[in-house]
């Protein structure tokens, strides 16, 4: 690449500052530009943990990975061939961090997109600038582009701006102006009036910018592709005279349409700023009409106003071409870039199926919906536990008797001790050093056929037996000859006939006292009435009592057959013993935490070790 150009289609940056939309406008524009390589080579974003991740963008229609790191000088280090750091620090950072980058030899070209940097800080950046051979384009500033080669950040706007101005392959005009806003305008009035951009830059609003015009100006001179120059200045400073010199002193040689901004000053109060800092007209010689007076005298194109700053441009490009001096353009159609999915959601453009369904919640709005119940009216109702199982476990408004039983249920699960097999798990995690989540987790796992399983094993077979007409003791015989097991729901290891289980007597006091119907726990009774006359132990159980009771629940509220079998094949039961035993065994975590007890080790004395 030579001297006079900053980038070409093999431009690689490094963008300072995790600027989501700017790197994906990058990217855009090189595949309309149909670039091979992605622009960007990689991110940094120095409030990151790791010291590399990734973030992924779109390529055309494909995703790539760029890499984002911690600092610049690990970025650097690890791309060499990227010459361009686009800077988006805040103007707090930016001297910093855009000092860095001209230190670094790999960098070349250093875009400061920041406002506000002092200006002291401004000139000692272009002092090294200047001494290390690099380039500055900024402070304040959108950027630059290349035309069908490289794009600064968000230079140019939207992608339907860069096509509508031709930018996504080269022409013949080199471009330089103060203002990033009105290199959008002038970028869309060349492609109108010639054949269009080869690079555009906006050196910056601030007094003292890293590269002045005359500097890009005399780099398009040297350039042989650029064949005409195009400049807008603005009011205030004296910048433009250095354009005049080099007017006067032939180091401009090629066409140069011109204009300065800031004509209709001298109808407004004296001392107005025009939007930029540097755009305050100090004297008559920093005023526009003085400049385009001087510029015009120099040999530059000036036209009367900015409205006929178009017609210039066009009348000097005709001219070039009839003198065969304007190579033709190779023109194409842009690769068009798809359109995001979200924005095309938006505009009603696609429809895609759902990947989830969901009938019982939505959060989508101001007040989240249990089942359609606006959850500000469950608190202002003071609705229970129950009522919120009902909504979202059976999508049901349950009666007080429902909500009351669930609730009993919980309460009577939730704990069991600390040497049940959940418990103890969750004790020995804990003691383990682990958080909470994973020593519930631990505790929740060990629910299986022999612990907490009973309550949907004991639904499970007593629903069948009674449902197909089984006598109590024609139920037993079929446990023990057919499935060859124990009756789930039925056995205690201490407690008896003489030695009730006064959970199980609550539940059936409340049962009998409070469900319309009760047929299920009737006939377990009746079953109980036979194993406990060849064994007192053999009673109806706590966890027993808890799923067959479940099962007369849901005969009182109509569930149809087909209704009762999902919810019990959902493992609903197992979700109440699951919910209530998560008390307790959070209960017993905290307490191991709160004694501050150490690792948990099995005493020698309670294992056998034995030698086959």
């Amino acid at each position: 690449m030579e001297e006079y150009e900053l980038f070409d289609e093999n431009t690689q940056a490094i963008v300072y500052g995790f600027q989501t939309r700017a790197i994906q406008r990058m990217i855009d524009f090189d595949y309309v530009c149909k670039r091979k390589t992605p622009s960007v080579a990689a991110v940094i974003r120095p409030t990151q943990t790791d010291y590399i991740a990734y973030h992924k963008v779109f390529f055309g229609t494909h995703e790539i990975i760029i890499p984002v790191y911690k600092d610049l000088s690990l970025a650097a280090q690890k791309h060499p061939n990227a010459s361009v750091v686009v800077n988006f620090a805040s103007f707090r950072s930016a001297f910093e961090t855009s000092k860095e980058a001209l230190e670094l030899d790999s960098i070349k070209t250093v875009a400061i997109i920041a406002e506000g940097i002092p200006e002291r800080q401004s000139r000692i950046l272009g002092k090294i600038a200047r001494e290390r051979g690099k380039w500055i384009i900024g402070p304040a500033t959108v950027g630059g582009i290349r035309a069908g080669a490289f794009r600064i950040g968000n230079t140019a706007g939207t992608i339907e701006n860069v096509i509508l101005s031709k930018l996504y392959r080269p022409g013949s005009v080199g471009f330089v102006s103060k203002s990033g806003g009105m290199s959008n305008e002038m970028n869309f009035m060349i492609s109108q009036n010639s054949d269009g951009i080869y690079e555009s830059i906006a050196i910056g609003g601030d007094r003292y910018p890293g590269a002045s015009l005359i500097d890009h100006l005399l780099r398009y001179e040297h350039n042989p592709k650029i064949k005409m120059l195009v400049c807008l200045g603005e009011i205030g400073g004296t910048d433009e005279y250095k354009i005049v010199d080099a007017l006067k002193e032939g180091k401009i040689t090629k066409p140069l349409v011109i204009w300065v901004t800031g004509t209709a000053a001298k109808i407004l109060p004296k001392g107005l700023q025009f939007g930029h800092a540097g755009a305050m007209a100090g004297s008559d010689k920093e005023t526009a009409d003085a400049k385009n007076s001087a510029l015009k005298t120099a040999g530059a194109i000036v036209p009367d106003t900015y409205d006929t700053l178009g017609d210039k441009i066009r009348e000097t490009f005709e001219k070039l071409k009839a003198e065969g001096k304007i190579d033709p353009v190779e023109e194409f159609e842009p690769p068009k870039i798809p359109m995001d999915f979200a924005q095309a959601v938006k505009e009603g453009l696609v429809r895609r199926p759902t990947d989830m369904v969901c009938t019982i919640t939505d959060d989508r709005g101001d007040v989240p919906l249990y089942n359609g119940k606006g959850l500000d009216k469950i608190i202002t109702e003071k609705k229970s536990i129950g009522y919120i199982i009902g909504m979202l476990w059976f999508k049901k408004e349950l009666p007080d008797y429902a909500q009351e039983y669930i609730e009993m249920v919980i309460k009577l699960t939730a704990d069991h001790g600390p040497a049940v097999s959940g418990a103890h798990n969750a004790i020995v995690t804990a003691r383990a050093g682990k958080d909470l989540m994973s020593s519930l987790a631990a505790g929740i796992l060990t629910i299986g056929p022999r612990f907490g399983g009973a309550i949907s094993d004991g639904a499970k077979y007593f629903k069948m037996a009674k449902d197909k007409g089984m006598t109590p003791m024609e139920f037993i015989n079929y446990m023990k000859k057919v499935e060859k097991k124990n009756i789930p729901g039925i056995g205690h290891r201490i407690k008896s006939v003489q030695n009730p289980d006064v959970r199980v007597q609550l539940l059936k006091k409340f049962v009998n006292s409070n469900f319309p119907t009760h047929p299920y726990l009737d006939y377990a009774l009746e079953v109980e009435k036979l194993t406990t006359s060849k064994r007192n132990n053999l009673i109806l159980n706590v966890d027993g009592c808890i799923g067959i009771c479940f099962l007369d629940l849901l005969e009182n509220l109509g569930f149809t057959e087909e209704e009762k079998q999902d919810i019990l094949n959902s493992e609903a039961l197992n979700g109440l013993f699951v919910l209530g035993r998560s008390i307790g065994m959070m209960g017993h975590i905290f307490d191991q935490k709160r004694l501050r007890t150490r690792l948990y080790r099995q005493p020698w004395d309670e294992i056998l070790f034995y030698r086959d």
